[in-house]
């Protein structure tokens, strides 16, 4: 007797992004990217990811017809976006498909998506804050997911899994954590929706390097021993479980391997953490250390 598996349909919608955020994931080591797509994730529930224009097969109007579908299946599915959605001169700087001859937005398709779908998973800064492509001066308009949902009044529950690109451990636990429990409460996330299980501390309080800063021992120059505060690090303002989780599988990260941390995960990203070597003021640290 074949025992029933849970499939949860998941459709990856590509924005104003560089793919950075997809090649993160197809990296991931534990599980593996073939465990996700082809595995049952938990024993007895499966996630089937129906479209991803980069590692998909089909192309053209039968992935179309298949996103067109899917957004028929209210509360049934799980939209991905990656990247940050154009908005400016009737969103006319992407489109994905045609329809009637007309090329449809991804405006378009984040609105129609959004709006019937289970839950809708931000990946990357772009899409969780708009980052890179939304820089000043932002030509384009781009704004994040969450932008849009409030300008157009959906209310589907948005999950902002922040990073450029962000860890291929922070999307699996996020997509585990809904398989298993269902979608987490408000308690579970911090106040730019990111789950605290992965943005709860700062990257400055679990950094290797901290008692350097303590110590006031700081490097002059990028791959010095020392602390990296001097010469631009961001540890000190950004969250991100960075210094104990680790990338490569557990094998370094940016200050680890003598770069100082950009603050990639946060909503400032990169505006308001560039220029990326100079050093913060002290009036941006938060009270570090005291009770």
């Amino acid at each position: 007797m074949s025992k029933e598996v849970t499939e949860y349909p998941v459709v990856w919608l590509q924005a104003a992004a560089c793919t950075g955020c997809s090649i993160s994931l197809l990296n991931t080591a534990s599980p593996t990217i073939k465990n996700i797509l082809i595995d049952e994730l938990i024993p007895g529930k499966h996630v089937s990811l129906r479209v991803h224009t980069t590692i998909m097969g089909g192309s053209g109007e039968q992935v179309i017809e298949l996103l067109e579908k899917t957004a028929q299946e209210k509360g049934k599915y799980i939209l991905v976006v990656e990247g940050a959605v154009p908005t400016a001169e009737d969103a006319v700087y992407g489109a994905v498909g045609e329809k009637d001859g007309k090329p449809v937005s991804m405006l378009e398709w984040v609105k129609t998506l959004g709006e019937n779908a289970l839950a809708v998973l931000s990946v990357g800064t772009c899409a969780a804050y708009g980052g890179l492509p939304a820089g000043d001066p932002n030509p384009t308009g781009c704004k994040s997911v969450m932008e849009v949902f409030k300008e157009y009044g959906i209310n589907t529950p948005v999950i902002n899994i922040p990073g450029c690109p962000p860890h291929p451990d922070w999307f699996v636990g996020v997509v585990a954590q809904i398989v298993i429990y269902g979608i987490p409460g408000p308690e579970a996330f911090d106040d730019f929706g990111r789950p605290l299980l992965f943005f709860g501390d700062l990257v400055h309080e679990n950094c290797q390097r901290r008692a350097y800063f303590d110590e006031g021992k700081f490097a002059k120059k990028q791959g010095d021993p020392q602390c990296l505060y001097e010469v631009g690090c961001r540890g000190p303002i950004a969250y991100a479980d960075c210094p104990t989780r680790m990338w490569n599988n557990g094998k370094n990260w940016c200050v680890g391997s003598g770069a100082p941390c950009h603050g990639c995960t946060q909503p400032e990203f990169p505006d308001f953490v560039s220029s990326f070597f100079e050093k913060i003021t002290d009036d941006d640290l938060p009270n570090i250390g005291e009770e």
